[in-house]
């Protein structure tokens, strides 16, 4: 009997574990995350959403299904520590929230999502928008196409900080609303800061993010000024860890990056202004670096065009970007620890592979920057069965054409992804 639409939509809506079956993924090569070595021809078998082994060479597994990536270098799925699934830069960026509805907000973000996860990253941490919640319990039904989300909810900020989610309002619309507080993500004491942690655990957030300085695309002058006490970061990392949650820390001047370290936050996002001062203090408090290259490009290109950014944003876009790139690979050589972050949203969803490239380009050995998305990654998220392909572990794999150790270009073109054992995305 033949399918009928219906029946076929149906099978099609089933979740993985419904359509489950044994495959063998043979691969060229098999990046290993934890040596940063390329492993010869490896069989990559997979069952009910689990590496169930790994095998040398490309002999016929009985009972499986063969997945043909000969010509391919296989990779644990890639981990973007810094991303923001709810919007992507434009010109219309800072009128959005007045015009669109949240509902339109997160159906917008499952494209997102779809473009992050055929890119190759099965997993991402969010790190501000709260609409970001729903879509990552979404994408965990199955009802929607997307990596696995660690999502920090509303970001916490100070009064006038970046992340005030009142930043440019006439005072008209902010009389109305009222003044912001810990609910809301700002916060302007240690008890406050205690209180909008407390606030995100009941929202059911995964990670806390603080803006620990100005930054360049909020509307308001600068871009690196600190923004919270010591105490102040103290007090949400005391309380975040209470709950089992990492910290990270949005920063780009100096003394707002001193103070984060200092009150014991995990990373360190963007760090523009770093210096070995700061490469000192973190190697000596372990605090990770997630630098966000991409983002810093994006935006220092577009502050070339007229009337891409807010007047008050655009000398921060060219000033703060144009830097980012050339402090990684200070902080490279220095020997801070790196995991791989792109601040897509700021950039553009989907192009995330194109930080690989550029941390090559800074300095980093592509082994390097593929392990920042791997095995680093999965650290800084304290999920050591991610970034890993071996026997017990979620199936999260991509595969390209080519060696990415011998051109790290080739991250641009993948064309095969799996999550959790289902493949979705896969050659012509």
């Amino acid at each position: 009997m033949r399918p009928t639409p219906l029946l076929l939509a149906l099978t099609l809506a089933l979740p993985a574990a419904a359509q489950a079956e044994t495959l063998a993924l043979q691969c060229g090569r098999l990046f290993d995350s934890a040596t940063g070595r390329n492993l010869p021809e490896r069989t990559v078998v997979v069952a009910d959403g689990k590496v169930s082994e790994v095998r040398e060479g490309h002999a016929a597994v009985p009972g499986a299904t063969a997945v043909d990536l000969k010509g391919h270098t296989c990779s644990p799925g890639w981990i973007d520590l810094h991303v923001h699934l709810s919007g992507e830069s434009s010109p219309q960026s800072y009128s959005e929230g007045f015009r669109l509805n949240p509902e339109f907000t997160v159906l917008r973000s499952t494209a997102y999502a779809s473009r992050t996860l055929r890119a190759g990253f099965t997993s991402v941490r969010d790190l501000g928008g709260e609409t970001t919640l729903a879509l990552r319990d979404a994408v965990n039904q199955g009802w929607v196409e997307g990596p696995r989300i660690f999502a920090a909810g509303k970001s916490i900020a100070t009064t006038g900080g970046h992340a005030d989610p009142t930043n440019g309002f006439n005072h008209l619309i902010s009389d109305a609303l009222g003044t912001p507080g810990p609910a809301e993500g700002v916060v302007n004491s240690p008890d406050e800061a205690r209180q909008a942690v407390r606030q995100r655990y009941k929202d059911g957030s995964d990670v806390i993010k603080i803006t620990a300085t100005g930054g360049v695309l909020s509307y308001a002058r600068s871009g690196d000024a600190p923004q919270f006490t010591v105490d102040e970061v103290a007090a949400v990392v005391q309380t975040a860890h209470d709950y089992g949650y990492r910290v990270a820390a949005h920063a780009h001047g100096k003394e707002g990056m001193r103070r984060a370290i200092v009150g014991g936050v995990d990373t360190i996002e963007h760090g523009t202004y770093m210096d070995d001062e700061i490469f000192a203090l973190m190697k000596k408090n372990g605090t990770w670096y997630v630098p966000t290259i991409s983002a810093g490009r994006f935006v220092a290109e577009k502050a070339k065009i007229d009337g891409y950014y807010p007047d008050v944003v655009r000398p921060k876009a060219a000033r703060i970007g144009s830097q980012i790139q050339d402090t990684f690979g200070r902080a490279w050589k220095a020997g801070v620890k790196i995991g791989f972050g792109t601040d897509a949203g700021v950039g553009l969803h989907g192009d995330n592979a194109d930080e690989f490239v550029f941390m090559v380009e800074a300095g980093m050995p592509p082994a390097e920057a593929l392990r920042a998305a791997t095995a680093n990654a999965a650290e800084i998220l304290g999920r050591p069965e991610l970034g890993r392909v071996a026997a017990g572990l979620p199936a999260d794999i991509v595969a390209m054409p080519g060696d990415p150790l011998a051109d790290i270009a080739a991250t641009r073109k993948v064309d095969f992804v799996m999550k959790d054992g289902r493949i979705v995305r896969q050659p012509e």
